[in-house]
This record gives structure tokens, C-alpha cells and sequence, in this order.
């Protein structure tokens, strides 16, 4: 079943979301099962934790805040670890040192457009794999120039204030939507699946989804 334009996928997740990170490899998986149907994927911002201060802080603050201590975390958070292990990710947990406020990422996201899932996908490695600090701004300026944005002129944009608003009003949009857990994939703005699914059910949605906007087509 094909449309006549690719059929839209927005992705609603943040890069400090395990099961974002998951759950963009499973959707790649998913659309590699539906060749014939034509994608678009565009990527949304959503903080997942709106409270971390812009400079960030560190991980075990986070950890004992949000989860009451880092074992109780470590604990509960294995089966993401293999979640991650099973996609064919590395999330190196104690590699990860500090906490990020995502806003500068999901900036870069904006400004790397088309090349956005790059660019998603090189601040979720650095986080998760490497456990890189994306507060730090020559790390931030790196992986954009990894994705072939000027460096010179991204650095530029991170020191102003350039599309926070954008950002921000986006971000909220979603939760105000009454979207309250990501990642979040709504396909053709007909079919919304929550959660990091298999790619089997994440196909089967791609494909309910083109039939619909094709019928939509049909009976105009």
C-alpha cells in the first residue's frame, strides 16, 4: 500500500530517554520491513526531565533525586541494559557522569534538519555509549560539526538565544497534547504508538496508517 507523498512519522522523544534511544532503532528496523511504503520521519523535542537546570548537574544527584538513590536505579534499570544490548545499542549506564537539560540538544536537532536522525542519533551515542557531557558545549559543537553543520556558526547560535522559544513552546506542546511518556511515534497523524515497541507492531501501524491517508485520498 503506497500514498502519493511519504507518509509522515513524528518522532516526540528526548536524547537522555533510554527507551528513545531503543525505540529509534526499532522504528529504522520497522521501516526497513515496509520498503514499499514511502517515510518521512521528523523528529519532535519533549523533555523528559524539565527540572534539570539548564547547566545541567551531576548524574548521582539526578539518580538520588529522581530514583531515591543510584542503586535503586542500577537495580530497576537492567533490563534496559539489555534492551539496548538486544538492538544492537551500548548503554555504558557508568559511563554517564552528568546530566544534561536537553534544550541545547533538541536545538541542534532543529538546526541539523535534514539531517536530524543523524544528529539525534550521534547525541544519544555520545550520552549513552560514551558517556559523554552534552552541557559541555565544545562536545555539543563537535557532534554538530560530525554532522556537517559549520562549527564556527553552530557555537554562535548555542551562545544566543536562537529558536529556544521554538523549542520550548514544542517541548510543552506535546505534554499539553497529553503525551506524558516518550518515546512517542504517531504515524500520519492518524495512529500514535507510546513506548520503545517491537518492530512488528511499529510496522503494522506504518502500514494501517498509509491505508488510512490513502482511503482519506481516495474519497476526496
Amino acid at each position: 500500500m503506497t500514498t502519493t507523498a511519504p507518509l509522515p512519522i513524528d518522532v516526540v522523544s528526548d536524547v537522555v530517554c533510554p527507551w528513545c534511544f531503543i525505540g529509534k532503532r526499532l522504528l529504522e528496523k520497522a521501516i526497513a520491513l515496509k520498503p514499499e511504503i514511502p517515510v518521512e520521519v521528523h523528529y519532535r523535542p519533549y523533555f523528559l526531565n524539565p527540572w534539570v537546570p539548564r547547566e545541567g548537574m551531576s548524574r548521582e544527584d539526578y539518580l538520588i533525586t529522581k530514583f531515591g538513590s543510584v542503586e535503586r536505579y542500577n537495580s530497576n534499570n537492567q533490563r534496559v541494559v539489555e534492551a539496548a544490548a538486544y538492538a544492537g545499542l551500548t548503554y555504558a549506564r557508568d559511563k554517564i557522569k552528568r546530566q544534561p537539560n536537553t534544550l541545547d540538544c533538541h536545538r541542534l536537532i532543529l538546526w541539523a534538519d535534514p539531517n536530524a536522525a543523524q544528529m539525534e542519533q550521534r547525541l544519544m551515542e555520545l550520552y549513552f555509549s560514551e558517556g559523554a557531557d552534552l552541557t559541555n558545549r565544545d562536545v555539543l559543537v563537535q557532534a554538530a560539526a560530525d554532522c556537517g553543520l559549520n562549527a564556527d556558526e553552530v557555537r554562535q547560535w548555542l551562545a544566543s538565544d536562537k529558536d529556544v522559544e521554538r523549542i520550548e513552546i514544542e517541548a510543552n506542546a506535546a505534554k499539553e497534547a497529553g503525551i506524558d511518556g516518550v518515546p512517542c511515534f504517531i504515524f500520519g497523524k492518524v495512529i500514535a504508538v507510546s513506548g520503545a515497541q517491537s518492530p512488528e507492531h511499529l510496522a503494522q501501524a506504518i502500514e494501517r496508517a498509509a491505508a488510512e491517508l490513502a482511503r482519506r485520498v481516495a474519497a476526496e
